[in-house]
């Protein structure tokens, strides 16, 4: 019933329903409405009540809630089941969980707070509690092991295309899993997967997004997107938009339709063309970042001249 109420007030969000609209819609009393009222203010939304007009939904609690996050969301598969935390260890442990126990692709896990985010590398993502967006998406793909790498450069096409449809601001991607704005990091990447031979059984992806995070509470080298923008930004609308891009995305995956996916990461690749530098365990490579492999690996051409595959690493521009 709280569904369908809060149905009816979103459809009508800034306008009074009536007390009666609502009971039919609901199928039930005036003074069960006044109860569920009564409990969506205290979970946060903002609801005015005036004698003879009805009820006016104000505003929506600032946390990424199934309820709000599946309103209306088109997406054929990423969201389709979502699971929300105030406080979690990672979302990346709640999601592999899910693997194990056989849950559909699809799947999102989202948490206000992480206590152990991870990143890249054994790193740790340190995200502000209620400030930004933490979520892991449970894929199960029909492919081959050598072309999972494809789902890093998906997601940080989908992230691009999702903060410039929510906020209006064109990010860009440093290889392999960075997403920044004006030379500064807003989101990263972490791609994790089960896989038994040469067959993926799931991909787990990781993102971590810096949305309202106050300058005082970010590394040096990053930044988040209200900073960018000027002003808060509405993290249920950036949270959707990373989900319907995500799907849409995953569709091409699912088509076969790797080529696009390639364009689009190149085309807002900041490491291409440049002058890099990339640590790769007990040595470095440097040379100029020319182009991706098939398989996703950045391929440099060396300072010897030669071409060289590089599929894990820290690439630092040098120029």
């Amino acid at each position: 019933m709280e569904d369908r109420l809060l149905g009816v007030l979103r459809s009508n969000r800034g306008e009074y329903v009536s007390g009666e609209e609502l009971c039919k819609s609901s199928g039930v009393s005036r003074a069960a409405i006044w109860k569920q009222i009564e409990k969506l203010r205290e979970e946060g939304y903002r609801i005015l009540a005036q004698p003879h007009l009805g009820y006016r939904l104000v505003s929506i609690p600032d946390r990424l809630i199934p309820e709000e996050l599946q309103w209306q969301l088109p997406a054929k598969i990423v969201g389709r089941k979502i699971y929300s935390y105030a406080a979690t260890d990672s979302t990346m442990d709640v999601a592999h969980q899910l693997v194990d126990a056989g849950e559909a692709e699809g799947s999102v896990v989202f948490a206000e707070a992480q206590r152990r985010g991870r990143g890249r590398l054994g790193r740790t993502w340190v995200s502000a509690a209620g400030r930004g967006i933490s979520m892991s998406v449970i894929f199960r793909p029909a492919m081959e092991l050598s072309q999972a790498p494809l789902f890093t450069l998906m997601a940080a096409a989908a992230i691009v295309q999702a903060i410039r449809d929510s906020v209006g601001i064109e990010p860009q991607i440093k290889w392999p899993n960075d997403i920044l704005i004006r030379d500064k990091k807003v989101a990263g990447i972490l791609t994790e997967m089960k896989a038994e031979l040469n067959q993926v059984h799931a991909v787990v992806i990781g993102i971590g997004l810096n949305v309202n995070t106050p300058r005082h509470l970010l590394p040096r080298l990053a930044t988040s997107l209200s900073l960018e923008q000027g002003r808060p930004c509405d993290r249920l609308q950036v949270a959707r938009a990373l989900m319907i891009a995500l799907d849409e995305f995953y569709a091409r995956v699912k088509r076969g339709d790797a080529r696009s996916i390639f364009k689009a990461w190149r085309s807002h690749s900041m490491t291409l063309g440049r002058r890099v530098r990339v640590a790769c365990q007990d040595r470095h490579v440097d040379g100029e970042a020319v182009d991706l492999s098939p398989q996703g690996a950045l391929v440099i051409r060396t300072d010897e001249g030669r071409m060289e595959q590089v599929t894990a690493g820290e690439v630092l521009i040098v120029r």
